[in-house]
C-alpha cells in the first residue's frame, strides 16, 4: 500500500461524507426489529434486500441462504452471503455484521424519531446507526472506493450478514458450521473481522482480543399451589421467598467474591505479557463512574485502580444476581406469601472455564445449601444456556494488520482490550474453521447501543471506512500461503496454551 493510494483513498472518502450519511439514513429508516417478527419480518427482509442490491451493484456475487431455524409457522429472515473474489489464490477475509436492530420508539425517551437519522453536534442519532448498520455497511463503501479509484482489492472479501443477531442469532451457528466444510462458502476464508463492539473510551481506538463466556441459571422454590395470605398463614409454612433469598445469598458476597467451591479452579493465570497490555490502556476510573451513573449513588467501586478494575471486568469470572420472578413487585402494599418464586443469576466465564463443569459445580452447591435449610419445599435449578470464553492473540498477523491501519488513520497505536460480554459467534467461527477472528470496533463507548438516543459519531463513520480500507491492504502484505489450505508444523507448547490454538496447530502455523 503506497502513501499515494492512502491519500487518494482518504480524499475520496472525505468528499463523500454526505453520501454516506444519506445512505445510513436510508438504512436506519428501515425498522428491522428482530424481536417482533410478526410486525417486522418484512422490514428485516427489506433491509437484507437493500444491502444485497448494493453488493450486486458493486459487482459482488450474492446468495440468500435459507435460515435453518425457521419453520412454516415461524419463518425467519435468510442469511446474506456476498463475495468479491478477484483471485482464488489471494488471501480471503470474511466480514460479519448484522442488519437487525433493537426495538425503539420516540416515547421510550428518544429526543428524536429513532428511525429518522438525525444529526446533532457531529453525532448521527438513530436506531441501528452504530449497532450495527453503520459499521456493517462501511465495508460496501470500502469496496466501492476501490472500484471507483481503479484499485484492485488486495484480498478477497466475503460477507456474512444476518437479520436475527438481536434475538439470539437463530440459525447462524448452524450455517457457519455447515459452510465451513470443504468446498463451502467459508472453507477458503483465512481471516475473520467483526465490527460489532465498541471502544473502551471516546477518543482512542482499540482492538478486542477476548470475550467472557456465560452460564445462565434459574433457581425456583415452591411452597404451595397458590399464593397465601400472610396474616392468615404466616408463621405456619416454610416460605418459598425466604428459602430463595437464603440460597441466592450463598452464591456471591457483597464484595463480588464467588462463594461456589471450585469456580476459580480453572481460571487461566495472568502472564506478565498479558498484564503489560493494561499499562498503556487509556481509561479513567472517575469518568467510568460518571458515564455509568454510579457516582451519583456511590463513589466507591470494588476496585479503584485501572488495572484491577479492568481485569475484574474482562479476565476474571463474575456471578451476578439478576432478579426474582413470581414475587410481588407492584406499587403499594400486598401482604402475600408467594407460592413459587424464581431467582435468576448468571456467571461470566473466562479461559479455561467450561460452562458444563460450571453448571455441575453450581448444582452441587445449591443442593448442598438447600439441604442445610431443612426445608420441605420443592427446589429446582435450571441451567438455561452457556458459552465458553473466547481469547485470541494481539500478536496474530490479523490483529497487527488492523493495528497498522489504525496507526495510519489515527496516528496512534490502539489499545488492546477484552470485554466482559459474550459474542458466541466468535468462538463458532474459530472452532468451525480454525481461522483467526478479529474484533475491530469502530464506534465509541458512549454510542448507547440498545438504549435511547443511540448514535454514531460522524468522525467514527468516516475514520472507520478509512481504517477498514487500509486494513485490507495490510492483510494483503502478509506473507506465506493461505492459512485455510496449508498444513504446517505443529505449534509450540506455549502457542498451544492459547485457547482455540490446538485446532489451529494442525491447520496452519504460518498465520501465527
Amino acid at each position: 500500500m503506497s502513501d499515494e493510494f492512502s491519500k487518494r483513498f482518504f480524499d475520496y472518502v472525505d468528499e463523500r461524507k454526505n453520501l454516506y450519511i444519506d445512505r445510513l439514513a436510508e438504512a436506519v429508516a428501515i425498522p428491522s426489529v428482530s424481536s417482533d417478527l410478526e410486525n417486522h419480518l418484512v422490514d428485516i427482509n427489506t433491509m437484507i434486500a437493500w444491502t444485497k442490491g448494493h453488493i450486486e451493484r458493486l459487482g459482488g456475487l450474492t446468495e440468500l441462504v435459507t435460515n435453518p431455524a425457521g419453520t412454516e409457522n415461524r419463518p425467519l429472515p435468510p442469511i446474506l452471503c456476498g463475495s468479491f473474489v478477484s483471485n482464488p489464490h489471494k488471501k480471503t477475509v470474511c466480514v460479519y455484521g448484522h442488519l437487525d436492530v433493537q426495538p425503539a420508539a420516540k416515547d421510550d425517551g428518544w429526543d428524536s424519531n429513532p428511525f429518522i437519522l438525525t444529526e446533532r453536534d457531529g453525532k448521527l442519532y438513530g436506531r441501528g446507526s452504530t449497532d450495527d448498520k453503520g459499521p456493517a455497511l462501511s465495508w460496501l463503501w470500502v469496496v466501492e472506493a476501490h472500484r471507483e479509484l481503479g484499485v484492485e482489492l488486495p484480498v478477497n472479501i466475503k460477507i456474512l450478514y444476518e437479520g436475527m443477531e438481536e434475538s439470539g442469532s437463530e440459525g447462524i451457528f448452524e450455517i457457519i458450521q455447515r459452510e465451513s466444510a470443504p468446498g463451502k462458502f467459508l472453507n477458503d476464508v483465512d481471516f475473520f473481522c467483526i465490527s460489532d463492539n465498541y471502544w473502551l473510551g471516546k477518543n482512542k481506538p482499540c482492538l478486542t482480543y477476548g470475550l467472557r463466556g456465560i452460564a445462565y441459571f434459574q433457581l425456583s422454590v415452591r411452597c404451595c399451589e397458590q399464593d397465601l395470605h400472610s396474616g392468615v398463614l404466616g408463621g405456619t409454612v416454610y416460605e418459598a421467598m425466604t428459602d430463595l433469598i437464603q440460597l441466592m445469598a450463598t452464591l456471591v458476597d457483597s464484595s463480588g467474591r464467588i462463594l461456589v467451591d471450585g469456580i476459580m479452579d480453572d481460571v487461566k493465570p495472568v502472564t506478565s505479557k498479558e498484564e503489560a497490555l493494561y499499562n498503556s490502556i487509556e481509561f479513567d476510573v472517575e469518568e467510568y463512574k460518571e458515564e455509568n451513573k454510579i457516582k451519583s449513588v456511590s463513589d466507591k467501586l470494588l476496585h479503584n485502580d485501572k488495572k484491577s478494575l479492568l481485569m475484574a471486568r474482562w479476565r476474571y469470572p463474575t456471578l451476578s444476581l439478576h432478579g426474582i420472578e413470581g414475587a410481588f413487585s407492584g406499587s403499594g402494599a400486598k401482604t402475600v406469601i408467594p407460592s413459587r418464586v424464581i431467582g435468576k443469576f448468571s456467571l461470566r466465564l473466562v479461559p479455561d472455564q467450561d460452562p458444563e463443569k460450571i453448571a455441575r459445580l453450581v448444582k452441587t452447591h445449591v443442593e448442598q445449601e438447600f439441604a442445610k435449610l431443612g426445608s420441605p419445599n420443592r427446589m429446582e435449578l435450571e441451567y438455561f444456556h452457556g458459552a465458553k470464553a473466547w481469547l485470541s492473540s494481539p500478536n496474530h498477523p490479523n490483529y497487527q494488520a488492523a493495528a497498522a491501519a489504525i496507526k495510519t488513520v489515527y496516528g496512534m497505536e490502539p489499545d488492546y482490550t477484552r470485554e466482559g460480554g459474550s459474542i458466541p459467534i466468535t468462538s463458532t467461527m474459530e472452532d468451525s474453521t480454525g481461522m483467526n477472528v478479529l474484533l475491530l470496533p469502530i464506534g465509541a463507548c458512549d454510542d448507547m447501543a440498545h438504549s435511547q438516543n443511540e448514535k454514531y459519531n460522524v468522525k467514527n463513520l468516516m475514520n472507520g471506512i478509512k481504517v477498514l480500507g487500509l486494513y485490507l491492504h495490510e492483510l494483503g502484505k502478509i506473507k506465506g500461503p493461505k492459512p485455510s489450505d496449508c498444513r504446517c508444523v505443529p505449534l509450540t507448547l506455549e502457542e498451544l496454551s492459547i485457547p482455540g490454538a490446538f485446532m489451529k496447530g494442525f491447520r496452519c502455523k504460518c498465520e501465527i
